[in-house]
């Protein structure tokens, strides 16, 4: 079975004296069967057949930034946000040969041999860097076909020396692509302020000194793709994400009651609004529900990059975006006390927005059906 699976369990302990394992997969290996660990229930799979190709998402041309077409770039971010939490944006800034480059380096990271990534092993979600296959070890009843290394990058200089060593380019292509990113990120809060009727800036100021995260998400050839998830439905506790994608499709989105695949665009990022925007919205824009999907065709790997407050900023509805005819859907929180509650709990249908309601003082833990 061992030479089947082609992969090293790492086995974690249970405080109630059984044993869970993740799979650390190998890179240049694949499964012959899915182990029992990774298949869901029959009512919890993705049922492949009732996916709907999205080519209706919005493309955003960033270009438009600057100049005369700006209003109406404004007005189609504004739109994006509210009836679907998510957009691609082209023409972005960040170079192409910078994003290649990091696609290189993260594709010879999952390639090389476990011993040398497995000094990154964590089960800590609070680690400044962690390479796991799970969300969180103690709280999922079956596992993720997923492998994925997250660590901070802001401010840079404080976690590069955190990063790889190997490969050898790995912290100068990924701190070059960090830094781009992180451009994009403050650009597009200020288009998303402006379309909220804020001052440019009010958004950036109200995350605080802010922080960036980032992952690398390498899904293996899975032998039964329908039987198991990536990643299952869940909105980003964070505020902004920026993904890219590579050149193989997995992300899904719940849009009008339907699942739906944004397919990989060249040079492009999706961009999708995270839980705080949602608060500080006052529920204007949405925080996008996805999953990631695998196939037995193909290794897929994707990079989102997590745009967060500070974990002292102050999380609530914006108060001119609070009327008689929109309420206050939110309390007062911190990023910290959000944060802390999101990886307390499993990621299915995760979005932890229902204990931070101006009513939720006996709330249930959310379900993927209370977020779809």
């Amino acid at each position: 079975m061992a030479k089947q699976l082609l992969a090293r369990e790492v086995i974690l302990r249970d405080e109630r004296s059984s044993c869970k394992r993740s799979v650390m997969f190998s890179g240049s290996n694949h499964c012959l069967e899915i182990p029992k660990a990774y298949i869901r229930p029959p009512a919890e799979r993705p049922k492949l057949n009732e996916v709907a190709s999205l080519d209706n998402i919005s493309v955003l041309d960033l270009a438009h930034l600057n100049g005369p077409n700006r209003p109406l770039l404004i007005d189609r971010i504004r739109s994006a946000c509210r009836q679907d939490g998510f957009f691609q944006v082209i023409n972005h800034g960040v170079s192409e040969e910078v994003i290649n480059r990091l696609l290189e380096v993260a594709k010879e990271f999952f390639t090389m041999p476990i011993e040398k990534r497995e000094k990154f092993y964590s089960e800590d979600p609070s680690s400044v860097i962690r390479l796991s296959t799970s969300f969180n070890v103690e709280k999922e009843e079956v596992y993720n076909w997923r492998e994925f290394l997250r660590h901070h990058c802001y401010p840079l200089e404080k976690y590069v020396d955190t990063w790889p060593l190997d490969p050898p380019a790995y912290r100068e292509a990924v701190g070059k692509y960090c830094t781009e990113v992180r451009a994009l990120a403050l650009r597009l809060l200020a288009a998303i302020s402006e379309s909220l009727g804020l001052e440019p800036d009010f958004l950036e100021k109200a995350l605080g000194q802010q922080a960036q995260h980032m992952a690398i998400n390498y899904y293996p050839r899975c032998p039964n793709p329908e039987l198991t998830f990536g990643l299952p439905a869940h909105s980003d506790p964070n505020a902004l994400t920026i993904l890219l994608q590579g050149d193989v499709s997995g992300l899904q989105v719940f849009k009008n009651g339907q699942w739906c695949t944004v397919h990989p665009a060249r040079n492009a990022f999706v961009v999708n609004i995270g839980d705080q925007l949602q608060v500080l919205s006052n529920g204007i824009y949405k925080s996008a529900i996805h999953r990631a999907l695998v196939n037995a065709a193909e290794a897929r790997i994707s990079v989102p990059t997590f745009y967060c407050p500070s974990p002292d900023a102050l999380i609530a509805p914006v108060p001119s975006l609070v009327t008689s005819d929109n309420p206050a859907q939110y309390r007062k929180f911190t990023y910290e006390e959000y944060y802390q509650m999101f990886w307390s709990k499993n990621l299915e249908g995760n979005t932890c927005l229902n204990f931070f309601t101006v009513d939720s003082t006996n709330v249930s833990p959310p379900t993927e059906d209370d977020n779809l």
